[in-house]
Formats: C-alpha cells, structure tokens, sequence
C-alpha cells in the first residue's frame, strides 16, 4: 500500500500539467490555486507516443514534489481517461490509451485528465452563461461552459472554416508560420467575427501560447487573452467539478 504524501495531512495540494504539441508544462498547486513550484517546461518528444511522454513526466517530477493528486491537460479527446484523439501528437499510438490510470499507476496519486482548452477554461472563466475558450498553439483547441458547466469534447478546431480547410488548418502554427504574424492576426480577427453569432458566449476567452501574439485592442470587448499559465491553474477547478 502507498503511504499518504507528508502534504495530504494538510489541505491537498495539486500537480498541474499541461501538454502540448511543443512543450509540456508543470507545477504544482495550493488549494487556493497559488503556485508552490517554479513552473518547469521541457520540449515534447518527437514522435510524442504515450511511452516517450509518460518517460519525460517523470523526468520533470522530481521538482515538483510533494503532491497529492495531479491534473493533466491533454491536447486531444479525452472520455474517462482514455483517449479517444491526440492530432498534434502522435495520434495512432493514442488512440484508446487509458492514460488517467496509466499515469496514476506511474505517480501512485489520483489523476484527473481533461482536454487541455477545457482545463484552461476551468483556470477562466467566470461561471456565468454561454463562455468560450479557443486556444492558439500548434493546433487549435476549444471549450465551451454554460454557467461555468463544462459541455465536454467541443473540437471547433477541426471544423471546417474556410475553403475546406478547417479553423487548425488556418489559425494553427503551420499557417502562423507560413503567412507570419500580421496576416495570421487578421485570421484571428475574421474566426472571431465568424464564431461569436454561432455561440453567442458573453466571454470568449483565447489562450494558448500563439495567443502572445494578439492585441486585446484589436479584438472586441467581449473577447479577453489570458495568459498560457491558466491552463495550468485550471489543474484546481477540475477537482471541484466531480
């Protein structure tokens, strides 16, 4: 049997990590949602297969202990802890990969895994009618909560947006990186103009790490950048919704 961690004789504290197509972020939480470690990123392997990523989570732990449970924003579908899609990695060798258990065996803690925009919702929103989280990075990831409800697997990202090619296809880091950072903000602009009468969210939140690259005064005022960190705080609210 596993012995409780020295920290769960006081209030839990929460290892949050963050995985994305090019890097995999990590600390670790107070129950308030206040940083106890500096906040640690290594590059994601390549290819990213569950053995190569669960490997570079372990490599990270030692700076982040103790803790008493993880939460884990993942860049793909994600039901019951398996995952069900995982695009930006290496999605073959994903699919169906019961990564929550697996990595709870790994840490010998709970693990809650979740979408990574809907943990970076959780770190966002407010709790108040339809808000929206659209996060920019190497893929395009998406969220939706109603009265701070999550309505779960919203891939708005491989929706088709124009031309037959989807909102990844035209907001991702590929097209960042082949039309540059003025044309890709006007694309920006033109999806947020195009999504708002569909959703009609009071809120729309946009994270990510290519969100640094937009000016809240460009955008309308409903629309707020947050900063790349929020998806890890959201490691806190994915507690308290189950």
């Amino acid at each position: 049997m596993v012995g409780k961690s020295p920290s769960s004789r006081r209030r839990p504290r929460t290892l949050s990590v963050d995985i994305g197509g090019t890097g995999i972020k990590m600390l670790v939480l107070d129950p308030s949602g206040a940083p106890v470690t500096e906040r640690t990123r290594v590059r994601t392997p390549q290819p990213a297969t569950p053995r190569k990523v669960l490997s570079a989570l372990a490599g990270m732990l030692p700076r982040h202990r103790p803790f008493d449970r993880a939460s884990v924003g993942f860049p793909g579908v994600v039901q019951d802890g398996i995952v069900k899609t995982a695009p930006n990695l290496d999605d073959r060798s994903w699919r169906g990969f019961p990564f929550q258990a697996t990595l709870r065996r790994q840490i010998h803690r709970p693990v809650r895994v979740c979408n990574d925009a809907d943990m970076q919702g959780f770190g966002a929103v407010q709790g108040r009618g339809v808000e929206m989280v659209i996060t920019l990075g190497t893929g395009v990831g998406s969220a939706l909560f109603i009265d701070g409800t999550l309505v779960p697997n919203l891939e708005l990202g491989h929706h088709p947006y124009h031309r037959g090619k989807t909102y990844e296809d035209m907001l991702g880091q590929d097209a960042l990186d082949e039309i540059g950072k003025t044309r890709w903000r006007r694309r920006v602009r033109r999806a947020v103009a195009q999504i708002e009468p569909i959703w009609n969210y009071l809120v729309l939140y946009i994270g990510g790490g290519n969100s640094r690259l937009l000016d809240a005064a460009d955008l309308p005022g409903n629309v707020k950048i947050v900063a790349n960190k929020t998806g890890l705080l959201g490691g806190i609210a994915l507690w308290k919704r189950r």
